[in-house]
């Protein structure tokens, strides 16, 4: 464990002061988790980002690239038949590469988010035969998904390097 004299701080940075609509307090929070845990795994140090810091073998990278998959079938329609599998990073992927593929993620995630206003209507899919969630529910489902796993990044970040904040 990094000693004190070492640690880094971030400063943190404040949730988000969302519009007054639903939907807009909604996509802010989550907005808001999505760029708190690229950020706290942007810049991690290899080999330690792959290093498991826990008996179930979590892992900082792992956890960012399980987040892609979960945005990946929530709003872009895929189909994960493995989730277990999705907490490992391919070893081939740097972290920016990880880092690249969960943000153009979450862009195109926001881009099909962008055409909906209701949010009882179920989440866009093209060519599902799965049933598509409320758009409601998709995103609180993600706000919970996104800051559980943003609070064991905050701990395996400041585990490998002392490295402190949002």
């Amino acid at each position: 464990m990094p000693s004190t004299a070492h640690r880094k701080r971030h400063s943190d940075s404040r949730p988000p002061r969302a519009g007054s609509s639903e939907i807009e307090t909604l996509r802010a929070f989550l907005d808001y988790l999505r760029a708190s845990i690229a950020a706290k795994v942007d810049g991690a140090p290899e080999p330690q980002v792959r290093t498991a810091a826990v008996p179930s073998g979590t892992n900082l990278l792992g956890l960012l690239q399980h987040l892609t998959c979960v945005e990946r079938s929530m709003f872009l329609g895929d189909n994960v038949t493995d989730w277990q599998s999705t907490f490992r990073a391919a070893t081939a992927d740097s972290v920016a590469d990880i880092v690249a593929r969960y943000r153009e993620t979450v862009e195109r995630a926001n881009e099909v988010l962008d055409g909906c206003t209701d949010l009882g209507a179920p989440v866009p899919r093209k060519e599902s035969d799965r049933p598509a969630p409320s758009i409601r529910w998709a995103l609180v489902h993600m706000i919970e998904e996104t800051g559980r796993h943003a609070g064991h990044a905050d701990i395996l970040r400041e585990l490998i390097d002392g490295t402190t904040g949002r």
